[in-house]
């Protein structure tokens, strides 16, 4: 962790660094980059490197397009599968206009005001999160052939489970850039996988969770694989879900611990409740989404909550100590982590001080016992898009501009997947 630019032009120096690459995400939470050479860093810190913003998703138009680059120090990371001379270096960068002003679509920067507003109230945010996907074969051009990599289960052991050494590495990899991994296993479908990155502060953990999937992808890649994040990508199995935790300090004392948890967790609880269905939209953004959601395989459908019980949106999981915390089960892994962890963080707030009043508890098993009675996900994007544009929370955090380029963008994803004629419909009519 590099303090500020003086430390980090230092260690590229002294480090043999040649190249680096600018990193950010679009509306969506699409990695983009740039690289320069090393000795164009010292401007880059100065005065940002410009881009064209129009051919960026959700970002500006093309009548006025120009935006900068400018390296947050704290993010330089070597890239440990590039070569160790002439090194590659990384960094996230806030995104800005031509007079220094933040870009207000810059999601990054939107997650930064919500933890600085939760912090002004007293409140400290730790989020983890559990990462899903599926590794696929590919053929002799690197193309994925849509076959699963291996046809073992859950927590499965090699030979069986082929992925081991791939995971392996990824866990390697990570820990090369600083990024600490509780576990890794074989998930419940064939050929999935799983992932914990050890909880931190939410920036800290939206910024890990961009760098796991590069760091999949780039280690499944360099195995002659294939992976996927896609939510639901193979029918009548699981779908990969990227499971959320989230605790809550105030004056360092963690408000979920112990057996019963506190007023103020409860309502931070009640808070997301309550906006989940508009917050659907950013934690499940993708039409594939809702098919693991509404298809059951251990996706939640209703909105509801337990202690223990895997079939509800959110679980209080048996823990020890500051590791007590609450697990939101309907993200998958193709969410935008910065809109989605802002947007959790202020619907919680929201809770606590609105003074929102917990459900009670569900302790049915909602796969195979669904309760008609307790309201329910999205069952599409259409009706997320929907349910977000009612939201006026939503609005606000997000802020008026970006959400409005979200929601547009959103819809014509929407008017895509409805005219066009899928496989499914070409095997049931043609």
């Amino acid at each position: 962790m590099y303090s500020n630019q003086y430390e980090a032009l230092e260690f590229i120096k002294e480090n043999d660094v040649q190249f680096i690459r600018l990193q950010f995400c679009d509306i969506f939470g699409e990695l983009k980059n740039v690289s320069i050479m090393s000795s164009e860093l010292e401007r880059a810190f100065k005065n940002g490197i410009s881009f064209d913003a129009s051919s960026v998703k959700g970002f500006l138009d093309v009548d006025d397009s120009d935006l900068f680059l400018v390296p947050d120090a704290s993010t330089l990371t070597v890239l440990p599968w590039r070569p160790q001379h002439g090194r590659v270096v990384r960094f996230l960068c806030d995104i800005k206009r031509t007079d220094g002003s933040i870009f207000d679509g810059d999601n990054r920067n939107i997650l930064k005001r919500s933890i600085m507003n939760a912090e002004e109230k007293g409140y400290d945010c730790m989020i983890g999160p559990e990462c899903e996907f599926f590794l696929f074969k590919t053929d002799e051009f690197g193309n994925s052939e849509k076959v699963e990599h291996d046809k073992a289960g859950y927590f499965a052991v090699a030979p069986n489970d082929r992925g081991e050494n791939v995971r392996r590495s990824i866990c390697l990899t990570l820990k090369e850039m600083n990024i600490a991994v509780e576990s890794s296993h074989h998930e419940s479908g064939m050929g999935q996988h799983e992932i914990d990155i050890k909880y931190d502060k939410g920036l800290v953990t939206a910024d890990n969770i961009i760098t796991l999937k590069t760091v999949i992808s780039t280690i499944a890649q360099q195995n002659g694989l294939y992976a996927s994040f896609m939510p639901k990508p193979v029918d009548n199995t699981s779908g990969s879900g990227l499971h959320i935790n989230m605790s809550l300090k105030k004056d360092g004392v963690n408000l979920f611990a112990g057996n019963e948890m506190s007023d103020t967790a409860k309502k931070f609880i009640a808070g997301i409740m309550a906006h989940i269905k508009g917050i659907c939209l950013f934690s499940n953004p993708t039409v594939n989404s809702y098919k693991r959601l509404m298809t059951g395989f251990q996706a939640p459908k209703h909105i509801s909550w337990s202690r223990k019980n895997r079939s509800q949106l959110i679980r209080i999981p048996e823990a020890h100590g500051d590791e007590y915390r609450m697990e939101l089960r309907c993200p998958d892994p193709q969410l935008n982590p910065y809109l989605t962890f802002a947007l959790l963080i202020e619907a919680g707030i929201w809770g606590i001080e609105n003074n929102v009043e917990l459900p009670g508890e569900v302790n049915l098993n909602l796969y195979t016992n669904p309760d008609s009675e307790l309201d329910v996900l999205p069952a599409n994007l259409f009706e997320a898009i929907e349910c977000a544009k009612k939201d006026e929370l939503i609005k606000k955090v997000i802020g008026e501009n970006v959400f409005d380029k979200y929601i547009n963008l959103k819809l014509k994803e929407w008017e895509s997947y409805q005219t066009t004629v899928s496989e499914w419909e070409i095997k049931h009519y043609f």
